[in-house]
């Protein structure tokens, strides 16, 4: 069963608005730049991916990258593992974000609503010059890691910036992590300087971070300096933090320094060190390179994304979530960066638009579960807020389902390229994204990324379309990661991503290609379920579910029954209801009912059964892999990766999973 495809687009493009668009000027460009012509969008994406020398110099000029290209393009492009993109080139990638030094917005930061402020270009220069500075009087070298332990503030985009700017790795992780979290990803890559903040707020509460800075200072002994960022306090005792300083006392005596002598690097530098969610066992460490990330979110943010120049873009998220690093890009392509921090449903859930209308966001990137959220609560954006510079409007970290595109053409604005994009921290940017020269249809991701050979196969490594099947890349790209930390002979990184389908990418997405050539996500392959020997992909069954009233959400799992045969499934659904509100016969038949009418018999839940809260990830990602461990009697290995460990208790022996 898959979703209905849609026959109309609830959205498409003027003809205005595909002649202004980044992608349509790029499109010029690259016909005159290499004698071509491209009739569409497949036209240019298939040049994108056969051509991929002739692809990847044009979007190095159009994004007018500071830094040396050299001769060669792409050595060994046939080999993956193994292609090695712009082999003589020499860049920064700090130098790439710090393009302008005026007096404009370079960063506006809104920390619920009890904090506002705003960096200038001039002033972010002059804040990563003082801080790069202070690291290099550290000792701090090329290659040397830098880890911060901080909320999305100003200052964790400066610290970025300082250690990339003289060839440091940079890490984070969000302050909502606990301290074997921490410890579990920090602790692999060593650190030579971590830098912390005192504490962050949420839902109106101060949370502080101290005690538990000191632990996780406790547990690095490659820390030389830890810098604790004021954010909550006005005074702060670090007497029990090792090595610890206030930021103003660590880059006082450097407060002179008005320039960056930004230290160019080979294309494929090590620039960040990246985390898998780490719900089965402790977390890899995944290894990003300078040039790779910089082209990759070039051309997604210029291209796909259409931001330009003066553009206010906006991502809800954590340090701990790809999207920061996504975001941060966004200064590469000349945007001013809205930067939040704390839950996105103080006033009711309406503090995001609050922030849109103040600042005329012209892009808001959030989660599927978001838009869910304030659909199920009632907002109406587009009749409560000024919305009148909104552009684009960007979906990630769950499938977004058809409800939810049709709720943000209705509620929120009529008039904007809805992108849901879908990649992941594996790749820290997309395989399928939006594009604001095509129609947008419902429940669909519109196209495949340029340069991304992005195909569906079936089990036996079949090419499929209008069937679902594992989403995979099938030619490298240069936001490949470089490798996993410490995995010298690189058989973790095979194992992760090759080992199914021989030099071929495979992702590790239950997917569909559509008649329209957009895609559509049903859920992470491990998790799919196999009833009766037929596969089914989770977000087909919560898009029913959750348009239930009394739902909030849901999670699903297959659970071996008989218990102990390993060879068949039954379906088990775990319902988080509206509160006050209990699940009786009526509901669960109601529930059957649903699913049944807009899907198949076998997706029908065998078991429903009621829990208080849905267990996920730091991200905000339902962990199904996780609760079907715990009905299995399995451990957990690694709860520290989830924002509520304590809502898998509930799913531990339960009477109702019992017969």
């Amino acid at each position: 069963m898959s979703y209905p495809i849609a026959e109309r687009p609830l959205w498409v493009p003027d003809t205005a608005r595909i002649a202004d668009a980044n992608i349509t000027a790029f499109t010029r460009q690259a016909e005159a730049r290499w004698g071509r012509s491209f009739a569409d969008y497949a036209a240019l994406h298939g040049w994108s991916v056969d051509q991929p020398a002739e692809f990847w110099t044009s979007i190095w000029e159009y994004g007018e990258v500071k830094g040396s290209r050299g001769d060669v393009v792409l050595e060994d492009g046939d080999r993956m593992p193994g292609a090695r993109w712009f082999p003589g080139a020499r860049l920064n990638f700090a130098e790439n974000l710090l393009r302008q030094r005026d007096d404009s917005d370079a960063l506006v930061f809104w920390g619920e609503d009890r904090v506002h402020n705003r960096l200038s270009h001039g002033d972010l220069y002059r804040q990563v010059a003082h801080f790069a500075a202070a690291l290099k009087d550290m000792g701090v070298e090329p290659g040397d890691r830098v880890a911060a332990w901080m909320p999305n503030l100003p200052e964790t985009i400066v610290v970025m910036l300082a250690a990339t700017s003289i060839g440091a790795i940079f890490s984070s992780a969000s302050p909502d992590f606990g301290v074997q979290g921490v410890l579990d990803r920090f602790g692999q890559i060593e650190p030579k300087v971590l830098v912390a903040v005192d504490g962050y707020y949420y839902n109106g509460k101060i949370v502080d971070c101290l005690d538990r800075l000191a632990a996780i200072t406790d547990g690095l002994p490659s820390v030389k300096r830890v810098v604790v960022v004021p954010y909550v306090h006005a005074k702060h005792d670090l007497s029990h933090v090792h090595h610890a300083r206030v930021l103003a006392e660590f880059v006082k005596p450097f407060l002179a320094e008005t320039e960056i002598p930004f230290v160019r690097l080979p294309f494929d530098h090590p620039l960040y060190i990246m985390y898998s969610s780490g719900t089965t066992g402790v977390p890899k460490c995944i290894v990003h390179c300078a040039g790779g990330v910089l082209l990759q979110h070039l051309k997604e943010l210029k291209l796909h994304g259409d931001v330009k120049p003066g553009d206010k873009l906006f991502y809800f998220t954590t340090c701990g979530w790809m999207m920061w690093n996504w975001l941060v890009s966004g200064l590469a392509a000349g945007a001013t960066l809205l930067l939040y921090d704390g839950s996105p449903m103080i006033g009711n859930g309406a503090i995001l638009f609050d922030y849109a209308q103040s600042e005329g966001m012209t892009h808001f990137g959030t989660s599927a579960k978001f838009i869910d959220g304030i659909a199920k609560a009632g907002l109406r954006p587009g009749s409560t807020h000024n919305l009148t510079k909104l552009r684009a409007m960007f979906s990630t970290g769950s499938p977004l389902v058809p409800e939810g595109f049709e709720y943000v053409y209705r509620e929120i604005k009529a008039d904007l390229c809805l992108s849901s994009i879908s990649g992941g921290t594996d790749i820290v940017s997309c395989f399928v994204l939006g594009n604001p020269t095509l129609p947008v249809y419902a429940g669909e991701i519109q196209c495949k990324g340029l340069g991304m050979a992005v195909d569906v196969f079936d089990e036996t490594g079949t090419p499929v379309r209008s069937e679902k099947g594992e989403l995979v890349c099938t030619r490298p790209f240069p936001v490949m990661p470089i490798g996993f930390w410490k995995d010298d002979d690189g058989a973790r990184y095979r194992a992760a991503y090759f080992a199914r389908f021989d030099n071929v990418w495979c992702h590790g997405d239950y997917s569909e290609i559509t008649a329209h050539d957009g895609l559509i996500i049903y859920g992470r392959s491990d998790a799919t379920l196999n009833p009766g020997g037929v596969r089914i992909g989770t977000a087909e069954i919560y898009r029913q579910v959750e348009k239930l009233e009394e739902v909030v959400e849901a999670l699903v799992i297959g659970q071996q029954w008989p218990p102990g045969d390993a060879a068949d499934v039954r379906v088990v659904l775990f319902v988080k209801l509206r509160e006050g509100l209990a699940l009786d016969d009526a509901l669960i038949a109601r529930v059957r009912q649903t699913i049944r009418d807009n899907t198949t018999p076998r997706h029908v839940p065998a078991k429903v059964v009621q829990v208080k809260d849905i267990p996920r990830t730091k991200s905000g990602k339902i962990v199904e892999l996780a609760v079907r461990s715990v009905v299995h009697g399995e451990p957990v290995k690694n709860v520290e990766a989830l924002a509520n460990p304590a809502a898998l208790d509930e799913f531990r022996a339960r009477p109702e999973l019992q017969s």
